[in-house]
């Protein structure tokens, strides 16, 4: 079986597959312990929390658009990667320098630029390299390898929080490390993909060129919209964990055990989606993530928590790479760059309105209807899906 897998996923996936579990280990460590830092250290009310998640995530997914184009533009993807890592990288120390909420939204907001910068143009790698009846297992790798970095990530922070005595500063300086060494990693390591596309092409964003996209790409953009106008940030998952009894030194390992079962269900996904399709396993993502959403909305006890992670978890490694797989498959080489960075687009903008709703549901109703909203919208995106891909099938 080991053997197979390295035959099959090409050698620039595995290096884009440790690069970022690199990176996630670096962004894991200050995300997982960043809510309380805001609301502990710097004074921050949950809606501030709820507003600087919302923008950074937002404005910064505009990048992915013209990132994604212009790698489809210049024929050239590795380049970007490479500068959107190392943005990321560079506004690491920022954190650890904080004084208010105002410089975590800048470090936010650079990090998520990075993000921006660097996601299209990876995602475009993956596809461009990999033939398609390998394309499903070859996201869910990646998506695998980068799922230890995001579950050992919360795991040093608490490390580090435990015997640091609470500090968070030590372990925002601690996560520029392997920032570091993701970014020599890609730079040494990636192969740029010339023989997927052609030096250059049509300028992208033109109208006629977008809507070549096609409708079924067009629909799709639309449910991953839908669905994420629910999908507000883990920070209030973080929150809830703590409010229902959790310690605030426990708190990052939920992230671990939600990131532990997105790790070991990704490639198998990725893998059983190549060869009995992407639509079943996509709904029954979407479904686990509504059924999770409500679990959190009437939870009661700390052991519920844990096992709610794990679900959330595996939601994500039912939907993650079956996603970009889907998206991969309904354009043409020369156009994923573009395809990925209107998706990344897509939900990236729908974040801000979902944190702003779940921050403000939080505190005039009630924790329960933050969720209870979320898994509405779940619900909406999964019959939406059914209603457009079902008849296609």
């Amino acid at each position: 079986m080991t053997r197979k897998i390295f035959n099959t996923i090409p050698r620039n996936v595995w290096i884009l597959g440790f690069v970022s579990l690199l990176t996630d280990i670096s962004s894991e460590m200050i995300h997982s312990v960043l809510p309380n830092f805001l609301v502990s250290t710097l004074g921050a009310s949950l809606q501030t929390v709820g507003w600087i998640e919302g923008i950074a995530e937002s404005t910064a997914s505009v990048l992915k658009v013209f990132s994604g184009a212009l790698s489809d533009y210049l024929g050239q993807r590795k380049g970007l990667a490479v500068a959107g890592y190392g943005l990321s990288t560079l506004v690491k120390p920022l954190f650890a320098l904080a004084t208010s909420p105002m410089w975590v939204l800048i470090a936010r907001f650079g990090d998520r630029v990075g993000k921006g910068i660097r996601v299209a143009p990876r995602d475009a790698i993956v596809a461009d390299v990999t033939d398609a009846a390998n394309r499903g297992a070859a996201y869910g790798l990646r998506q695998s390898l980068d799922t230890i970095g995001a579950f050992t990530g919360p795991l040093a922070a608490f490390i580090l929080m435990y015997f640091s005595g609470q500090n968070f500063r030590l372990v925002f300086w601690l996560a520029l490390l392997p920032g570091i060494l993701a970014v020599a990693l890609l730079a040494t390591g990636v192969r740029e993909p010339r023989n997927k596309i052609s030096s250059r092409q049509n300028n992208p964003l033109q109208w006629s060129e977008i809507l070549s996209l096609g409708k079924s790409y067009w629909m799709l953009v639309a449910i991953a919209l839908l669905f994420n106008l629910g999908n507000s940030s883990d920070a209030f998952l973080l929150l809830q964990a703590q409010q229902t009894g959790i310690s605030p030194t426990l708190v990052p390992l939920t992230l671990f055990v939600m990131n532990v079962a997105y790790s070991l269900s990704a490639y198998p996904v990725g893998l059983l989606s190549d060869r009995i399709g992407r639509l079943g396993l996509l709904v029954g993502g979407f479904l686990i993530y509504a059924l999770t959403y409500l679990g959190f909305a009437f939870v009661t006890a700390p052991w519920q928590v844990w096992g709610l992670f794990a679900l959330y978890g595996l939601h994500q490694g039912m939907s993650q790479g079956v996603l970009l797989a889907l998206v991969a498959d309904k354009v043409p080489s020369n156009k994923r760059g573009t395809a990925f960075g209107f998706i990344n687009l897509a939900i990236g903008v729908a974040l801000l309105p979902a944190s702003l709703l779940a921050g403000s549901l939080w505190v005039l109703i009630s924790p329960k209807t933050t969720f209870i909203v979320g898994s509405i919208f779940a619900v909406s995106a999964i019959v939406l899906l059914l209603a457009v891909e079902g008849r296609r099938n």
